[in-house]
């Protein structure tokens, strides 16, 4: 297919919010603590504790009012701690804590914050860093501020035993994973065996791109959770009323297209796509040129910051900061203005920024409005960040949004595959965001009790009422009832069900097959071979350890959370209904509440997950590609393996227990159609088995 302009004329959101405003976020107790910060500090005698926060909630300054406390109060020796990379070390700077409240201040002496030392974190030029954190644990000082890199190297070099009864405190925690060629990972699960230090985790997005857990699951159990949500954090500003997250598919070059979405009116960080991916052009540098030529008429460079002066066609002149130039005294001097403290509340300072591989994490730039990101990206935990940078709240800045500029899909091409699948990663991590984003759920089963601090509307909680539902105003928490719904049993599956579903929707989410078929190959699906077989299949594949009953509660209130809030955003956005117009998820989740005569287990498991996915997208992309997309991926389907068939085969048995009756082969109902084609299927492996 060949075009000269993209097929669309707009962005379609995937997902928009809108918030209540309330201020709360940013509101400070009489110790100078925010609500995040004040959570947090209530659990600061654990020893292992988990901060989940999202970025510009505050985690840093709730880690110094911990770390204050377990040196001073809790007996230990010294705090360390532990960030990605150097940049993100300011934000452990001095801190006069007491001006706000706090008993104490915080300090750390400049020899111990290694962040500000020369020097890239490899090994040969890290030997003095690693050295100088072993004249640290020597020393009668407190703290030390260092990068994952230096603190690898300086345990690989001092051994464990040299942190014992010290605080270990790792910012960005989603840099961590239980692989074992992690080696900050590794070095962890040695701290936890030998159980001597305190481990401080913080993060804003606990889940890695490639989907391998964070921590063991042994000693994740060990960790006392904190969490925060978006949705807390959002409602609870101040200035920010809404955030758009939606896609723009383009043909051809990005360049020809990118100033459908780049709209120089807002403040805006674009990240050019890397040099490997499909919709690079190979020349990182003449990119950014085409960029600024298509802005406007460039008038030099300012010499004190180093930001480009483009004309806009109006006669206005912007300010813009280049990332991408590899000279280092340029892209030093754009990156040092750009820190500059003198110049964070100056709204006029910058006007975009263009990046590659920076002003992701931990770049704090309150007035950005647009993320515009150029390709998919295959880590969601990196995508979660870049949103994160448009979603602080500042004066004047209503409204927020992130676009991802992603290149149709051409069935004719010979890397149709990897396009679909590009676009396939893309609308994970839109599903994800939209369950980072959503309102927190609680489920019981039918007629279990109402929960404390949920308003249950005028007429309260009733056993004889069909549809109970709570919901909690201050967390933006709702209770759900829901018939047949499977309680955990253990502690583990409990916690999991209360603070992981999103770990497993995640997995989910990534999974390509329920994707590929979810979305592209409807007709062909029973959404229960989405929710409960891939579903059941990625539970127990994650969590083989716990008992059948908690992997099926588990996978019932994972995919219970994800179809609420598909069928939320469904129900808010309708068929007919304006795509650009901004709606809340929590009127969704209302709406369902007032609609559903009664929530019931098969019932949850009878939609789509990806039905509301697929709209967007069908809006979004050419007709003629997506039908041929849809041959692509139909012709890929393949017969039941034998783990599949044998899954069904259990739900089969399950469905004779029930009905007193096997499922039947001609039902019109599709789900028992498939579990009796999975009977059939299992018992042809076992015939070939036993004749093999």
């Amino acid at each position: 297919m060949t075009q000269d302009n993209p097929t669309n004329k707009r962005t379609l959101p995937s997902v928009s919010i809108t918030t209540a405003r309330t201020g709360a976020s940013t509101k400070q107790n009489e110790m100078g603590m925010r609500v995040m910060q004040e959570r947090a500090y209530a659990r600061r005698g654990e020893q292992y504790l988990l901060i989940k926060s999202p970025p510009a909630s505050g985690k840093s300054r709730a880690l110094m009012f911990i770390a204050l406390d377990k040196l001073h109060k809790q007996g230990l020796k010294q705090a360390i701690i532990v960030v990605p990379e150097k940049s993100i070390g300011g934000s452990f700077a001095d801190e006069k804590l007491t001006a706000n409240g706090f008993w104490s201040d915080w300090t750390v002496k400049p020899q111990w914050n290694l962040c500000n030392a020369p020097g890239i974190d490899e090994p040969k030029v890290a030997k003095s860093k690693v050295k100088a954190v072993g004249e640290f644990l020597a020393s009668d000082d407190r703290v030390l501020v260092c990068t994952h890199a230096t603190f690898r190297f300086a345990v690989e070099e001092l051994g464990i035993e040299a942190f014992d009864d010290r605080l270990v405190a790792v910012d960005e925690f989603h840099h961590v994973s239980s692989n074992p060629d992690n080696k900050l990972g590794s070095q962890l699960e040695q701290f936890i065996a030998r159980d001597k230090v305190h481990i401080v985790a913080m993060t804003g997005s606990y889940f890695r791109g490639d989907a391998e857990p964070v921590l063991a699951p042994g000693d994740e159990a060990k960790f006392e959770t904190v969490t925060y949500t978006y949705y807390e954090q959002l409602n609870g500003y101040e200035h920010l009323k809404s955030l758009d997250i939606g896609y723009f598919f383009y043909t051809q070059r990005y360049l020809d297209a990118i100033m459908k979405v780049l709209d120089p009116s807002f403040k805006t960080i674009v990240h050019i796509p890397n040099v490997n991916s499909r919709e690079s052009t190979k020349d990182k540098h003449k990119e950014v040129e085409e960029i600024m030529d298509a802005l406007g008429v460039w008038k030099g460079v300012d010499p004190d910051t180093g930001f480009h002066m483009i004309e806009l066609p109006g006669g206005k002149v912007i300010k813009v900061a280049d990332l991408v130039d590899d000279d280092p005294s340029k892209r030093e001097k754009v990156s040092a203005a750009l820190k500059d403290p003198k110049q964070r509340d100056n709204r006029d300072h910058v006007d975009i920024i263009i990046a590659l591989g920076m002003a992701k994490e931990g770049f704090d730039w309150i007035w950005c409005e647009h993320a515009l990101t150029v390709g998919y990206r295959s880590s969601l935990t990196e995508i979660i960040q870049i949103i994160g940078r448009a979603t602080r709240d500042a004066p004047g800045k209503e409204r927020s949004r992130f676009t991802n500029l992603i290149a149709e899909v051409d069935a004719a091409q010979p890397l149709v595959v990897d396009a679909i699948n590009d676009t396939l990663k893309a609308i994970a991590a839109s599903l994800l965001m939209e369950q980072v984003l959503a309102p927190r759920f609680e489920f019981t089963p039918k007629n279990a009790g109402k929960k404390d601090g949920f308003d249950y509307g005028p007429n309260g909680y009733s056993e004889d009422n069909p549809r109970n539902v709570g919901y909690n105003e201050a967390t933006g928490q709702f209770h759900f009832e829901i018939k047949g719904l499977v309680t955990p049993e253990s502690p583990e599956a409990t916690r999991i069900c209360r603070e992981d579903l999103n770990e497993v929707i995640t997995a989910f989410v990534q999974d390509k097959t329920a994707l590929e078929r979810g979305i592209f190959d409807r007709e062909n699906t029973v959404p229960e071979e989405l929710t409960v077989t891939r579903m059941g299949k990625i539970v127990r594949d994650r969590y083989p350890e716990l008992s059948e009953a908690d992997q099926e509660a588990i996978r019932q209130h994972a995919i219970a959370a994800l179809n609420l809030t598909q069928e939320a955003k469904r129900l808010v956005s309708g068929d007919n209904a304006d795509p650009t117009a901004n709606t809340a998820l929590l009127d969704g989740v209302r709406k369902i509440a007032m609609d559903v005569r009664e929530l019931d287990i098969d019932l949850i498991d009878h939609i789509n997950p990806f039905e509301a996915a697929y709209a967007v997208l069908a809006k979004a992309m050419d007709e003629n590609v997506l039908k041929q997309v849809k041959a692509v991926i139909e012709a890929k389907r393949v017969n039941l393996s034998y783990e599949e068939a044998r899954d069904l085969a259990v739900r089969a048995l399950k469905f004779k227990q029930e009905r007193g009756r096997a499922p039947e082969i001609t039902s019109q109902d599709a789900w028992e159609k498939k579990l009796a084609e999975g009977v059939a299927a299992l018992a042809r492996y076992r015939s070939q088995a036993a004749n093999g």
